[in-house]
């Protein structure tokens, strides 16, 4: 089923959101409920989605790239459920580029983020993991836990002066 995305402004945005109980995420309802979100990533060419996006205040995130149009030059990332998750090393190295949300409709801005970290979660098995992710895969996992934090992408521009709507985006700068 294909959510309703909250934009900003909705306070679900800004709002921390709740860890989930280890013993409920193999729920049949749980399970539906990533799927979801899954399939309203897809539906609007997201490459992640965290759950207060979709006006639901739980630590749980999905991300994805395979040939995604609004990231043509990233490669692809697997299929990721990431639930309760936490930053555990951030490299000290950072790297500035593009980013969007499906939340703040339309607009592209310049964000720095860690090259590489490492994440501890659960998997949607309830499996306790580790993720190491480096580049684009980094950036997005950034990107998604902010989200679960009440952040978005302009809390982490330095300035700016880089946002851009999306179509001037497309005609000036995704080439650059």
């Amino acid at each position: 089923m294909i959510l309703k995305v909250a934009r900003l402004g909705h306070p679900v945005i800004r709002a921390p959101s709740e860890a989930v109980p280890k013993e409920t995420i193999r729920m049949p309802e749980l399970q539906r409920f990533i799927d979801d979100m899954i399939e309203t990533m897809h539906e609007y060419e997201g490459v992640g989605l965290a759950a207060p996006q979709v006006h639901v205040s739980k630590q749980i995130a999905v991300i994805e790239v395979t040939h995604n149009r609004r990231y043509p030059s990233e490669g692809p990332v697997p299929l990721t459920v990431l639930i309760n998750p936490r930053i555990v090393t951030a490299s000290k190295h950072s790297l500035e580029d593009w980013e969007g949300c499906l939340s703040v409709h339309e607009l592209r801005g310049r964000v720095p983020r860690a090259e590489s970290l490492e994440v501890d979660c659960y998997n949607r098995a309830g499996e306790k993991i580790r993720l190491h992710a480096h580049g684009f895969f980094a950036r997005v996992i950034q990107h998604e836990c902010d989200h679960l934090v009440g952040k978005v992408f302009l809390d982490r521009m330095p300035n700016l002066t880089t946002l851009t709507h999306l179509h001037e985006f497309v005609r000036y700068w995704q080439d650059d």
